[in-house]
């Protein structure tokens, strides 16, 4: 069972950034690709970014595109989601999944089995 932590949320201007950091266990972390998603209140979860783990290839929703960047440093174990330009929409609680059986394709193929406990990001206007 793979771990999934998720640090670096919390109460923000809107213009402002945060960085999300997601932690996962297990040996084999540079074949895992990985994704964020979140969650307004009242709403379902969506995807917001994704990395794979093979040639660290990126996905985006696209209300968050030019705002967002994922990035991974597979020797700390760690995906990041760096957020600028925060608007008060982007608030939501943000979750990271990992999909650790080296998969292929695009994140609508992978399958995210293990989750953390969620993050909370909010944004004041």
């Amino acid at each position: 069972q793979v771990q999934v932590v998720e640090t670096g949320g919390g109460l923000v201007q809107a213009g402002g950034s945060l960085r999300l950091s997601c932690a996962a266990s297990g040996r084999s972390f540079s074949r895992y690709a990985v994704g964020w998603f979140r969650q307004a209140p009242g709403k379902e979860r969506k995807f917001v970014a994704g990395i794979s783990w093979s040639d660290n290839t990126t996905y985006y929703l696209d209300s968050v595109k030019g705002r967002f960047t994922i990035s991974r440093d597979n020797a700390k174990k760690t995906v990041y989601l760096q957020m600028n330009s925060l608007k008060p929409e982007d608030t939501a609680v943000y979750y990271c999944a990992v999909d650790r059986s080296a998969p292929l394709g695009a994140p609508g193929d992978w399958d995210f089995r293990s989750w953390g406990q969620g993050t909370q990001v909010t944004v004041s206007s």
